[in-house]
């Protein structure tokens, strides 16, 4: 005789008391304690400013400002984005002599002509006021994935600067695959540029010219990761 099988919905509501129970035995042993502090929508990637605030993007284009304590207000003056997909408002950080220039970096993803669209990289001067908010201006574009093409996928544009100043830019191969090993495009590459936008004159392709000369590696899908270790190596 077979016994009777649990409903699917309670099978479900037991499995799901079990986790609740496990997650909150192991928050209990953490060395730490957990709160929230704000909800965002869409949020792609986030930056400590100085004084302990958060600068997060969200992908609809909204740069937020936020404090430990939650308080939250927005920075104007964001580029227009084209949202959709894996589209839209992307990666922030900070130059590393912030504190003395004010400058921030944004990636997101831009309309070209028709239905095409490809990502982006603008710097701008941070002012904050004193209501929790604040502006980007001087916002310049420095750098654009070449050439711009149809669909919503595989921007990349991850940002980090590298300890001797320069900025590397992830760039993804926009799900058209060919462009990742072809030089006339910065389409599947990691770019190194110098924080203004030019081109080092030390690049591994630099006597090519074109676009070939922002190219550090080339061959990439869709680098969503960016990183230096404490000795200086891009992971």
């Amino acid at each position: 005789m077979s016994r009777p099988s649990v409903p699917a919905t309670m099978l479900s509501l037991l499995l799901a008391t079990a986790g609740a129970a496990a997650a909150a035995e192991g928050a209990a042993k953490l060395p730490f304690q957990t709160r929230a502090a704000a909800t965002f929508n869409e949020p792609w990637a986030m930056t400590f400013l100085p004084d302990g605030r958060l600068l997060v993007t969200e992908k609809k284009g909204r740069l937020r400002l936020v404090s430990q304590d939650g308080k939250s207000g927005e920075i104007s003056g964001a580029p227009k984005v084209d949202y959709g997909g894996q589209g839209g408002l992307g990666d922030v950080v900070l130059h590393p002599k912030f504190a003395d220039n004010r400058w921030v970096y944004l990636s997101y993803a831009e309309a070209g002509d028709g239905d095409e669209r490809g990502a982006a990289v603008a710097r701008a001067r941070l002012t904050l006021d004193d209501k929790g908010g604040g502006a980007l201006e001087d916002v310049t574009v420095i750098w654009r994935q070449v050439p711009k093409l149809d669909g919503r996928g595989h921007y990349g544009h991850r940002l980090a600067f590298a300890p001797d100043g320069h900025l590397f830019v992830s760039s993804g191969e926009r799900q058209h695959f060919d462009p990742a090993q072809d030089l006339q495009s910065n389409l599947g590459k990691i770019v190194r540029i110098n924080d203004d936008g030019s081109l080092p004159k030390d690049n591994p392709f630099a006597a090519q010219g074109g676009v070939a000369a922002q190219v550090w590696t080339l061959g990439h899908r869709n680098p969503l990761g960016l990183a230096f270790d404490r000795e200086g190596k891009l992971w």
